[in-house]
Order: C-alpha cells, then structure tokens, then sequence
C-alpha cells in the first residue's frame, strides 16, 4: 500500500511538473489568445490600438537612416460645423489635415499622442497595393493577368486556383470567406485565432476550398485576398513584405519613426490589417500618392499604377462604393478623390483637386452602423472643402 502511494504521489508530482512546463511553453500563445479576445473592449480598445505589438507577434518597419520629411505647417483649417460632434460620437483617437503639402490642422484625443503607432487595419491593404505597382513596374511580377498560382504554388488544388491576379487586386476572387467581426465563428475571427496562436497565414489561405462565384464575375469583399497577393509578391522576389516594403516606400518618405507589421507564427507579415504606423507618417503616405507616387523629388510609386489602382475597376454593382485595386472610391466621388478604409474608423482620405489629404484613426465600435462611413466621408469633404 505505502509504495501504492509513493508511487501515485510521484506520479501525481510529475503531472504537475508537466503540466507546469506545458503551460511555460504555451503562456505567450494563451496571453496573445486573451489579448484577442480583449481586443475591442470598450475599456481597452483604445489602448490596444495603440500597441497591438504588446498583444501580437511584430516585425519592424525601418524608416530608414534618412531624414525626417518636414511636414510644413500651414495657414490652420476652419473647421466645419459639426466637427466636435463628429470627434465625440465617432471615437476619433487622431487626425492629420494636409493642404498643399501644408499641415493646417492635427489633433489626438483619449489620451493618445503624436508618438502613438496606432492600427491601420484596412488601410494596410492600400499599403500593399502601392508597393504590387512598384514590383510590377520593376518587372518582378509579369502582368496581373498571370495566375496567382504562378507565383504561390502552395495555392494550388485552393479555392484561388484559376484566379488571376488582376482578380484578387479588385476583391473578386469569387473565394467563400465570412467577414463578419462579430460573430466569433466567422472566417475572419478564425483567421485572428491563427495569428494569435502563431499558427500560419499561408496555410490558411491555402486551406479556403469553396467558391460562390467564378473568378472575376463579381466583387465581394474577402480579406484574406490581400494576404494571397503578399504570397504572390513573396513567391515572385523571394522577400519579406517587411523588407520590401521598408526599402521602396517607407524610407524614401522619411518617417518620424520605425512602423512595424503584427505577424503569424512563420514571422509573416500580416498585410491585410496588420500596420501600424504614427499618424502624421500616415499623412507622408497619403501626400505621395495624391502627388501621383512623387515625393521629395523621387518617384516612389508609378503613377500609372496609381492611376489604374484609383478608379472603380471592380465588377460592383454602381450607385455604392466604388473599388479599384485595393482602394476604395466614395459613392458619387469627383475624378481624384478616393480613399484608403479600414474598420473601427481608419481612413486616409485624398481629394486631388482641391489638393488634400486627411489621415484619421479611431476606436470606434459602432463603425458598421447604418450611414457611418458616409458621415465620415461627409465630414472629411466638408473639410477638405473648407480649407
């Protein structure tokens, strides 16, 4: 009986210890799980958004060893009736105003500040779209109309088998994939659980097996269509998207500071929605490409590209939102105005004509309630208007 017992104590003492090891080994991938599923608390949301690398695996963005590109200031904007009301009720965190290269008006709110690297989400998309046209232009990337499979054969025996690139830059893949935020079942919130537990992006894409349509019958927003033209790009230069990306936008804009991308477990950038930048480098941005990809007298990205990436190429039904190749143009939008978009109220707004750019973020949970996004649009031509 007593070597019973000492023998089922020792076995009970090894358990512990197991059990203690396994949880060592697993408390950064169960810290990043809980992070996920705090992610948009009210309490929380703000912070959070402000440092999704405390949550998330990251990878650095280099600014590059140049200088910083001054961000003049200019005569400061008359802000438009409603503006305050329009902070308050949309959670803006911050916002950048640039006129003719001028800053005429900046300010954060909650607590956030100049200095905070704030989630671009969807943006990041817009993002990636730019740095596509340099590498095409580059001659990395043949044409768009080559099959995504050309350059990510892991995609193969997919649901992206067939699709061409030209496809999945204009959201029309045809590929099954629920975007819905707020069902914790959903394609969308699978794919953070994946990247929360380091598991692989790439796998996932490759694992998406269904189809509602034909590629490049029809436009239906899928996400996870972004991460399949970072396969591409990897698949074509052998490259990080970090790396790339650092070296042909980034640093020839002259940031204030390091960016850096949320990861997977294989250290692959989460391009979809995982950058994070300061407001104002989101300005830098937004001011090259309403310059055409011009900037500090290099041409950064071609502005043919631009210009074929700005228009609503996609086949979407007319009279809503237009979509071009990873950019949005706001419904009954004058020639030169468009947008990048990103959920909970990130935007970059451009309106060529009357030579403005706006970069706002925000922590706002009621972001996909009726007529949101059309206030903001409102709000930021009544500003751009007023200037």
């Amino acid at each position: 009986m007593k070597r019973l017992l000492k023998t089922g104590l020792y076995l009970i003492l090894a358990l512990l210890v197991l059990g203690a090891g396994i949880g060592l080994w697993k408390r950064e991938e169960i810290t990043r799980l809980l992070a996920v599923n705090s992610l948009f608390h009210e309490d929380k949301i703000v912070d959070n958004f402000s440092h999704m690398d405390r949550a998330f695996l990251a990878t650095p963005l280099a600014r590059g060893a140049g200088p910083v590109s001054p961000l003049p200031a200019g005569e400061a904007a008359r802000l438009p009736d409603g503006f305050d009301d329009w902070i308050t009720a949309r959670h803006v965190t911050g916002i950048v105003v640039l006129k003719d290269g001028e800053l005429v008006h900046e300010d954060y709110f909650h607590g956030t500040a100049p200095e905070d690297r704030r989630i671009s989400w969807s943006v990041a998309k817009s993002y990636l779209s730019a740095l596509f046209g340099v590498l095409l232009d580059e001659g990395a990337i043949g044409s768009i109309d080559d099959p995504v499979t050309q350059y990510a054969p892991a995609l193969n025996g997919s649901a992206y088998d067939g699709a061409s690139i030209r496809n999945v830059l204009n959201m029309a893949s045809g590929v099954v994939f629920d975007e819905d935020y707020f069902n914790p079942d959903s394609d969308i919130n699978r794919m953070g659980r994946t990247i929360a537990l380091g598991g692989s992006l790439d796998d996932f894409a490759a694992g998406l097996s269904d189809s509602f349509a034909a590629p490049g019958e029809t436009w239906q927003y899928v996400s996870i269509d972004t991460h399949v033209l970072s396969m591409v790009i990897r698949g074509a230069t052998g490259r990080s998207i970090a790396d790339l990306l650092s070296e042909k936008i980034i640093a020839p804009l002259g940031q204030e500071d390091d960016g850096y991308y949320v990861t997977d477990g294989d250290a692959v950038a989460f391009v979809l929605g995982g950058l994070n930048m300061r407001t104002r480098d989101y300005a830098r941005f937004g001011q090259m490409i309403l310059q055409d990809g011009l900037y500090n007298g290099q041409q950064i990205v071609p502005a043919n590209w631009l210009a074929a990436s700005t228009v609503p190429s996609a086949p979407k039904e007319a009279g809503g939102m237009g979509y071009g190749f990873q950019w949005w143009l706001p419904k009954g939008a004058e020639e030169g105005e468009f947008l990048a978009q990103g959920v909970y109220g990130q935007y970059i707004y451009f309106n060529k004509r009357l030579n403005v750019v706006i970069a706002s973020n925000a922590a706002d949970r009621q972001f996909r309630d009726d007529g949101v996004s059309d206030q903001n649009i409102a709000m930021f031509r009544q500003i751009a208007e007023g200037l």
